[in-house]
């Protein structure tokens, strides 16, 4: 004999008022995040500028505006006729500091400045051993790379974390990684790219470039220099890809 299953009310006025309650809860969510993504301006310190033609640059006269790039992270380049296939050697330049005028750190000090600019000498330096014979004499089949760091912003202490846990920053940096562009409160690194045929020196690729971690890489945002070290190992893969 089977035994008649209850069946409770359905209250509809309550079911509704949980719904309202929680439409106003993401709408205020929304708001927040709107509000953030105001607040984070290159204005208002939350990320660094867009990487420009840096005066002191040798190749300055050169670089033109990339109409490919559609990131903003690669904005000027300059490229001539090339055939990376006839060259299997490079040279690396020690990675320059620059110190000009129209630099892009922030808060940065000389130390970590020397910091980031001797792992990006080593990471370029190993990416690049991939494809091409280290050397440090030119040949008829050598390119010469140098690197010069025109900007870097270090993550901001406690709230690179924070504003990718808590409810609004979460939001506000989930929209940034599917944009695939900068978190707030994080760190990231500036540099500028030069090409050169080892032995007549003459200028074949050039670009300036501004590479950070994923907005939502929260493994980056606990070490000031990790998310600016990120944006060195993602520049040099990008390097590495270009002569593949």
């Amino acid at each position: 004999m089977k035994t008649a299953q209850r069946v409770l009310p359905i209250d509809l006025t309550r079911i509704d008022s949980e719904l309202n309650s929680l439409e106003l809860f993401v709408s205020k969510i929304i708001r927040i995040a709107a509000a953030l993504t105001m607040t984070c301006s290159p204005l208002a310190g939350c990320m660094t500028a867009s990487p420009k033609v840096y005066e002191g640059l040798a190749s300055a006269g050169q670089l033109r505006p990339n109409p490919q790039d559609k990131s903003g992270r690669i904005p000027y380049k300059y490229h001539s006729t090339k055939n990376w296939q006839q060259y299997s050697k490079m040279i690396v330049d020690p990675v320059t500091v620059y110190n000009g005028r129209d630099s892009q750190f922030k808060d940065v000090t000389p130390k970590e400045k020397e910091t980031l600019s001797r792992y990006m000498e080593k990471e370029f330096t190993q990416k690049l051993s991939q494809r091409f014979a280290i050397v440090n004499a030119p040949g008829p089949d050598t390119l010469r790379l140098h690197l010069t760091m025109t900007g870097a912003k270090i993550t901001t202490p406690l709230l690179g974390p924070v504003s990718r846990l808590d409810m609004a920053g979460g939001v506000y940096n989930t929209i940034q990684a599917v944009r695939g562009q900068e978190g707030s409160m994080s760190g990231s690194i500036s540099y500028a790219v030069e090409i050169y045929d080892a032995k007549t020196n003459r200028l074949l690729y050039a670009y300036v470039a501004k590479q950070y971690p994923n907005a939502m890489n929260v493994g980056a945002t606990f070490s000031s220099l990790e998310a600016s070290k990120v944006g060195i190992r993602k520049g040099a893969d990008e390097l590495l890809a270009e002569f593949k």
